[in-house]
């Protein structure tokens, strides 16, 4: 598997070669699932540009991540075809985690999803979802597809039943009413802000393994602004890391995905804060080793 020309972090090669990383990085750019705003498929090289100026150490960690090992592979050829490219990131995720890698997947639009899922269901039969989103994501079908961006938590449930849906501020009607038929876990950003939600007891109610699927537009426009299917309200930094260190310390995380930015040329700052939020999650699953 060929390394990615520019690694995550500008790491050297004794912390970036996959034989001895701990985690791949699959920058994946696929943008057939979006339905709004497009620049989802320049987006993972936007990230990895913008990696090269963060800062190695970690204040909240008080460490270096990095010191594990993140080797960035080379994005495949994506194939148009939703399932083709379903099957080219299952084959390709399902590959690192046979070579016992830690994946995290840079997107591409959120239906990419549903291909690494797939590889994780091979390897764990009970198995949980968190979601971090503006959008419930729940639609059987739209536009004519049931691989569309707006379908992913559909498609995610028909693998796992075990899903938490946090931030959400933008449903339709028919979603609405099968989250209260089916009492699906989901919090509004309303109810989060409001203090109307016991995300420790919710944690407890899912699987010890979990997988996390972060989708940039559940963070307000002042942390990452360029996505295709923008939100107002959504989560400031802080409630976001705060958020997520209660996760990694509550359940053993399997993998994530990090999707929807969508690269503008005059907008520096939401590629960094995605780089910078990938390289938090990395440093929170390892902390202490």
């Amino acid at each position: 598997m060929k390394p990615h020309p520019i690694p995550f972090l500008g790491l050297p090669d004794n912390q970036s070669t996959l034989e001895t990383a701990a985690v791949a990085l699959v920058p994946f750019g696929y943008e057939g699932g979006v339905s709004y705003g497009k620049g989802t498929a320049a987006a993972p090289t936007a990230i990895l540009r913008a990696s090269q100026y963060l800062e190695l150490y970690d204040e909240v960690i008080e460490d270096e991540p990095c010191r594990i090992g993140l080797a960035t592979v080379a994005e495949p050829a994506i194939p148009q075809a939703p399932e083709d490219m379903l099957e080219t990131l299952e084959t390709l995720t399902d590959a690192l985690l046979n070579q016992k890698k830690f994946v995290a997947v840079i997107g591409g639009d959120h239906s990419i999803t549903t291909g690494y899922v797939r590889a994780l269901a091979r390897r764990y039969k009970n198995f949980g979802v968190l979601q971090l989103d503006a959008h419930s994501d729940l639609r059987e079908s739209y536009e004519g597809s049931p691989l569309s961006h707006a379908c992913t938590m559909a498609r995610l449930r028909e693998i796992t039943p075990h899903t938490l849906q946090i931030g959400i501020r933008s449903m339709c009607a028919e979603e609405a009413s099968l989250v209260k038929a089916q009492d699906l876990a989901l919090c509004t950003m309303h109810r989060y802000r409001r203090g109307g939600f016991d995300l420790e007891a919710e944690l407890a109610r899912l699987p010890e393994q979990l997988f996390i699927t972060v989708d940039v537009d559940v963070f307000d426009w002042s942390v990452i602004a360029s996505t295709g299917t923008p939100e107002p309200g959504g989560m400031l930094w802080d409630e976001a890391m705060n958020l997520l260190q209660v996760v990694f310390r509550s359940k053993m995380v399997i993998g994530f995905d990090v999707v929807e930015l969508a690269h503008r040329d005059h907008d520096a700052n939401s590629p960094f804060a995605t780089a910078k939020l990938i390289y938090k999650m990395i440093g929170m699953r390892f902390a202490g080793g």
